[in-house]
């Protein structure tokens, strides 16, 4: 047999080396989109207490802003959809510049619609960020996204997931577990960068910096400091790894995507199932909230693309038949 010659070895190994942060990145992602695919059936949105007892008022106010939202998380998914479906590879791995923040703004919108509708109308994220994890923590969202941890650096603590085998972190995503562990690690790993960044900006401040006893600024925190800090920023959750891609997307590293060795089609699926399920969450709620007839009404009401798109396919497929499973009749019917 011919071997490469070694310069080319070299070459190929040092690929490998610089693909191995986007490869990670993307089999995370590709954990998350594995576990809610494995969970969902188990664990179905119609069975969440939080969704049965959703009954807010409905105010004009509310609903326009509900539907302004809407229309702004249905267009920034729709854009995910067609980019998605573009089978250039060259294209894609560009792509990822405008499908980084496009797929987080898509769900932050859809959570901007879901919050409008109970009459809570809040434009900074971090305050929105503030709320859907506590919803989070409260149990209102289904199994395979309420995951969330808490506490200090290097003392986290996992709900709903088992810790991570971070020696799986580079294998394909075959079973479940893999799948769980890299919804671990992603959650660590986004905690661990909220935290620093929390501690940067509080340390910043020298009004509310953290002081030694003589009254010097902090530079070296202890596990006490830490819970301090972690105690003020609250839960990492599915939320705070969506806001990543806003983060990558605006920084210098959204380059090693594009330069990586990886699969960058399932990459893109892999965001798109993301984003498909958590507005789809989102919806459920406010389609509980106006009545399945009225937001029919609104889905009619859209540009062609989108109203014969995706946005009606998922109305009778998916969101009707759970309103349906969830009216009193039914239930005593069955």
């Amino acid at each position: 047999m011919i071997k490469p010659p070694e310069n080319q070895l070299i070459n190929a190994d040092e690929q490998w080396q610089k693909s191995i942060p986007a490869q990670v990145f993307l089999n995370h992602f590709r954990g998350i989109d594995y576990h809610i695919r494995h969970l969902a059936g188990s664990n179905k949105i119609g069975h969440l207490t939080g969704l049965r007892r959703f009954r807010p008022k409905q105010e004009t106010e509310r609903l326009n802003l509900t539907k302004k939202w809407l229309l702004n998380a249905w267009n920034a998914e729709f854009t995910l959809r067609t980019t998605a479906a573009n089978p250039d590879e060259n294209f894609l791995k560009y792509a990822l510049h405008s499908t980084f923040p496009q797929a987080y703004y898509s769900v932050l919108y859809s959570a901007k619609a879901f919050l409008s509708i109970q009459g809570i109308n809040v434009n900074a994220e971090a305050i929105i960020r503030q709320i859907i994890n506590g919803y989070v923590v409260k149990g209102w969202y289904p199994k395979s996204v309420s995951f969330y941890a808490e506490g200090p650096v290097g003392h986290y603590t996992l709900h709903h997931l088992l810790d991570s085998d971070e020696q799986a972190l580079l294998l394909p995503i075959q079973t479940p577990k893999q799948a769980e562990a890299h919804v671990a690690q992603f959650l660590k790993t986004t905690r661990n960068l909220s935290a620093r960044a929390f501690r940067q900006r509080l340390q910043a401040n020298p009004e509310k910096a953290l002081r030694t006893k003589t009254g010097k600024i902090l530079t070296k925190f202890g596990v006490r400091n830490w819970e301090q800090i972690a105690n003020s920023m609250g839960v990492t959750t599915y939320f705070d790894i969506m806001a990543r891609l806003k983060i990558s997307g605006s920084q210098r590293e959204l380059e090693r995507f594009v330069e990586a060795d990886i699969d960058i089609a399932q990459f893109h699926h892999s965001l798109l199932n993301i984003v498909k399920y958590l507005n789809f969450v989102h919806e459920c709620y406010i389609a509980k909230a106006v009545g399945i007839e009225q937001y029919s009404q609104w889905i009619d009401a859209l540009p062609a693309y989108l109203r014969d798109g995706f946005v009606k396919q998922r109305l009778e497929l998916n969101t009707r038949p759970l309103l349906d499973s969830l009216r009193p009749n039914r239930r005593l019917a069955a």
